[in-house]
């Protein structure tokens, strides 16, 4: 007895072909879709790394600058003299620049980094002689700093805001006490000091 062949599959009819086929091309569009967005996280991964890398570089740049910039504390030595210190640099010497408008000379190779009120006492006290015996304000300075790095000689210079008062004496006349001193602004000139002391200047009284 002869087998019978098995029955053929059917035929597809147009709109399954047509169905398989569009299946086809979602999946080949989701493939694409996540081939895309596989790139674009790689990308914003890599600009990130790239991001944060600049910033780490851009900070350690900041903290070598500041590191490099002299930034003076001030400490009572008496009542005359304000003695200046930055534990992070030797200094070897430093210039003190008063306001021209002041007419006091500039205190220069000085190697105990200081101020003391007996370089302007009486200019300041002549600028203050109309008025009470006890005032008190703030006189700007140009400090210049010079130190070694290794072998590397290294200059910079702020304007600072010395703090001072004055005070009637017992036998007549007046006189000058320090208070302390701050950084007021990096960089400086003459110029710049006339313009602060200017503000600062105290009032006819």
């Amino acid at each position: 007895m002869t087998e019978s062949a098995p029955p053929s599959p059917p035929s597809e009819t147009p709109a399954e072909r047509a169905e398989k086929a569009a299946i086809r091309r979602r999946w080949i569009s989701l493939a694409e879709w996540v081939g895309i967005a596989a790139l674009l996280i790689s990308a914003a991964g890599l600009w990130m790394s790239r991001s944060d890398r600049k910033a780490d570089q851009a900070e350690r740049a900041t903290e070598s600058k500041e590191k490099s910039l002299v930034a003076f504390t001030a400490s009572r030595s008496g009542s005359h003299v304000l003695t200046l210190n930055d534990p992070d640099h030797r200094i070897q010497e430093i210039d003190v620049t008063f306001p021209p408008a002041l007419g006091v000379d500039t205190q220069t190779g000085l190697t105990s980094p200081q101020i003391d009120a007996n370089w302007f006492e009486r200019a300041l006290l002549k600028v203050t002689d109309k008025g009470a015996d006890n005032r008190e304000g703030r006189l700007p300075v140009l400090i210049t700093a010079t130190w070694w790095d290794g072998d590397t000689k290294k200059t910079d210079r702020a304007i600072y805001q010395v703090r001072w008062k004055t005070a009637g004496r017992l036998l007549g006349g007046r006189k000058l006490e320090l208070e302390g001193a701050s950084l007021a602004e990096r960089g400086g000139s003459p110029a710049r000091l006339d313009a602060l002391w200017a503000k600062e200047k105290p009032a006819e009284q």
